[in-house]
């Protein structure tokens, strides 16, 4: 077979060059059940002309939402491009607005849903989204229909010679230009736009990305970001097209212990949670005592100052040796004990983060794109002189990059998506005459190496007029084991602020080695040493900037920011307007007394005052 042209080519493909007993796994009944390539194409198929006898047409809408990734959700995926259908995933956390905002806004027909707890959710819309005729589930609910049904309907179908040839021509109709997948931007700002990609669109995608990760040579992967995001969409399709089994997570929160079980070659992620993992090794080593604690904190420094390819002495070397036969082995045994490469994307990685993996022999490959990009714009590849610490790696085969003059990131290429769905205008806003992709990411080159210095519209300026790129401040923040999550504030105002989360185990173990203990979340962000500890962190990593863009004050929140509670993405980014929005009061507070603006009435109410600590 040919190089797959289509996105349901490449199991096609998986079938003739590279079978697998496990295409896919995933944990039923407390055991990992197994998809072949062969009952993987068994299962597209009959689901495919299930659909097709159901009515499914060309260019209708199937909306697919669950909560945790499946095999099931692939399946959808491919058998609804099968017969020349649009593939509509949606996030499973989102409001009931929401749904019927992005079910409404593209017309969906049918919806797939994976739980009763989601059918819950999506049932009572069905009146108001006069497009929508039917809701199936993955699991079985009382009263609804079950995929199984159409994948039954459909093999009984296919027992006929006549119909494996009326759904081939289908499938031949389907053109690589034509629309797979629509996909509705996370958010962050205004109102969600459906981002519209080609097969050619994904395929460019995929077969670049591939070229980069088959360097690695992993045999097995975890998937556990959500699907219906086009960043693990894409490695997926990567995965079968390069003969790698995908192992699904039962969920985020078992991660850890899904990677020991699998022991996977290579897994995608956003930094969030590479942090999560961070803090997890801070928290290992804080538990020790005496020499045992102070080798864990030497090796941990150690790993800090890692730099690939960088030329080491002898004697640095004999030091990562050591570090690595008494600590660094430990931290690849708590990721499975086999990682080739960690791919991170959808945000800005630390570099110190990044260096501390690399030192443990587990690389973190750093890439960058929109979704509009079908989202791979440029990629860190493991090959001698394309890969960089703080970078988003060379731009891929096939596009290409310019900064424009107010330093935005502008791209063009085969990925390009086609549009957003039914908003010329906005179109032609983000995709200019001569094709350029406007990405509203500010960069920059490092020789060959891509740098996201920010978000356009996310710079700021301070009320004397200077400019403050917040992404930029905030991630030289984060290398602080101390805080956790951090919003840089001060747009119109004197100077700039700060909202902090500390990194609570970090700080609650620092104080217990000093014979202080701390309780509660709510205890420790109102301790005055707490505050003084996190305003030593500030004004040692305020030294990185210029006096106007250092952080003058800062308030400590007791909960963390999530996705449930509405702060972040799906894919954990921050959501700055409802932050502004969540936290008015304490922003305002920052600013009490230091600007006119600022009402001392505003804050006669019964409530605490925010704890405001001012950067010496």
């Amino acid at each position: 077979m040919q190089t797959p042209k289509r996105v349901f080519d490449l199991l096609e493909f998986q079938r003739n060059h590279c079978p697998q007993t496990a295409t896919f796994a995933q944990k039923a009944g407390g055991e990992w059940k197994m998809f072949s390539t062969a009952e993987s194409l068994d299962i597209i198929a009959a689901l495919a002309w299930g659909l097709h006898t159901a009515g499914v047409r060309e260019g209708d809408r199937i909306a697919n939402v669950t909560e945790t990734n499946r095999a099931e959700w692939y399946f959808i995926d491919c058998a609804v491009m099968y017969v020349g259908a649009v593939h509509l995933p949606i996030y499973p956390n989102i409001s009931s607005g929401e749904f019927e905002f992005i079910l409404s806004d593209s017309e969906a027909t049918w919806i797939f849903v994976s739980s009763d707890r989601l059918y819950q959710v999506i049932a009572p819309l069905q009146a108001k989204l006069p497009a929508l005729r039917h809701i199936y589930t993955y699991d079985p609910v009382k009263g609804v229909k079950q995929w199984t049904q159409l994948t039954a309907t459909g093999r009984e179908g296919l027992r006929n010679r006549d119909n494996q040839t009326i759904l081939e021509k289908i499938k031949a109709k389907v053109g690589p230009g034509d629309l797979a997948t629509l996909i509705y931007t996370s958010g962050t700002t205004g109102t969600p736009k459906g981002v519209m990609l080609s097969h050619s669109n994904l395929m460019m995608t995929c077969l670049a990305s591939a070229a980069i990760i088959q360097r690695t040579s992993p045999e097995r992967a975890l998937s556990f970001l959500p699907l219906c995001h086009i960043y693990e969409r894409t490695l997926i399709n990567v995965y079968v097209y390069l003969g790698i089994s995908v192992f699904f997570a039962q969920n985020l929160t078992t991660v850890g212990k899904d990677l020991r079980a699998t022991q996977p070659n290579v897994f995608a992620t956003v930094p969030r949670i590479l942090e999560k993992i961070y803090e997890k090794f801070l928290a290992k080593g804080s538990h020790l005592s005496g020499m045992q604690r102070a080798i864990y904190f030497w090796a941990l420094q150690l790993a800090r100052q890692f730099e690939p390819e960088a030329p080491v002495s002898w004697l640095r070397r004999l030091e990562l040796a050591v570090a690595d036969r008494l600590i660094y082995f430990r931290w690849r045994k708590a990721l499975g004990g086999r990682i080739h490469a960690i791919i991170s994307g959808s945000a800005a990685l630390q570099p110190g983060l990044a260096r501390v993996f690399w030192a443990a022999r587990m690389p973190v490959y750093e890439g960058y794109g929109p979704t509009e990009a079908s989202p791979v714009i440029s990629a860190n590849c493991p090959m001698r002189g394309r890969y960089k610490i703080g970078t988003v790696g060379p731009v891929i085969s096939g596009g290409e990059v310019k900064i424009a003059s107010d330093g935005e990131i502008l791209y063009r290429g085969p990925n390009v998506m086609m549009g957003y769905y039914h908003r010329p205008e906005q179109t032609a806003e983000a995709i200019d005459a001569d094709g350029w992709l406007h990405t509203g990411d500010v960069g920059e080159f490092d020789g060959i190496f891509l740098k996201v210095t920010d978000r356009k519209k996310e710079i700021f300026k301070t009320s004397g007029g200077k400019y403050i790129a917040p992404q930029q401040v905030e991630n030289s923040m984060k290398e602080s084991k101390f805080i956790a999550q951090i919003m840089v504030v001060g747009e119109n105002r004197k100077f700039p602020a700060a909202l902090i989360v500390p990194a609570f185990q970090a700080v609650v173990d620092h104080f217990q080695q000093r014979g202080v203990f701390l309780h509660s979340q709510r205890e420790i962000v109102a301790n005055p040493e707490v505050n003084a500890l996190i305003e030593s962190e500030i004004r040692r990593l305020n030294d990185h900037f210029g006096h106007y863009s250092q952080i003058k004050k800062f308030v400590l929140l007791h909960e963390e920011w999530s996705l449930d509670s509405g702060e972040l993405t799906p894919t954990l980014k921050l959501k700055r307007r409802e932050l502004l929005k969540k936290y008015a009061r304490e922003i305002e507070f920052l600013y009490a007394g230091d600007e006119q603006s600022a009402d001392p009435l505003q804050f006669a109410n019964d409530e605490p005052f925010p704890n405001v600590t001012n950067v010496r």
